[in-house]
């Protein structure tokens, strides 16, 4: 079933409440998806995604989504933003033990070990880079819709995915140096 979201957003904002179920029915996975590669941890991840629904469902009901992007693009943003808050609380908090990335039940060993490797590779990256590769490598969005909805010029994601890359690269040969 396909859903407009854009059509779902001007009926949430004009106070039909059910209409933001079918926002959230048809983004949850993708959101979710994002907020997990970010973070690294599936149940910040919830956290950030719940957040994210509550700050647009807020926004559509008080009038401040004013439709320049598209909504889908627009609760990227959300997210996004979410997750980095939650980056800037842990990073402020007292260090925690390491954190293992936590799986559904249903995933192979194979994926599990591949996850790991991604996420422990994502964390060694600085929040805007880390948000840049999820977005375009990972979510498949392009660089000018990455811009959107991190804010900034394409430029500017691009820098990051270079950055990123390169980071990536050196990681690369450091521990391929450790293993020989």
């Amino acid at each position: 079933m396909t859903v407009e979201l854009g059509l779902m957003a001007r009926r949430v904002a004009a106070g039909d409440a059910a209409a933001f179920r079918a926002i959230v029915e048809h983004t949850q996975v993708r959101l979710y998806r994002v907020a997990a590669r970010v973070l690294g941890d599936l149940a910040e991840a919830e956290d950030a995604v719940q957040e994210a629904y509550v700050k647009a469902y807020q926004a559509l009901t008080a009038g401040r989504y004013d439709g320049r992007a598209e909504i889908g693009t627009w609760l990227y943003r959300i997210v996004t933003n979410c997750c980095l808050d939650a980056l800037r609380r842990r990073a402020a908090g007292a260090r925690a033990a390491e954190r293992a990335p936590r799986f559904a039940e249903s995933a192979s060993a194979e994926a599990r070990v591949a996850l790991r490797e991604l996420d422990a590779r994502l964390a060694t990256l600085p929040p805007p880079q880390r948000v840049a590769v999820v977005l375009t490598a990972v979510e498949g969005l392009s660089t000018r819709e990455a811009a959107e909805v991190l804010g900034c010029t394409e430029g500017a994601v691009e820098q990051r995915l270079q950055r990123a890359r390169g980071a990536l690269r050196a990681e690369g040969r450091d521990e391929g140096s450790r293993d020989g």
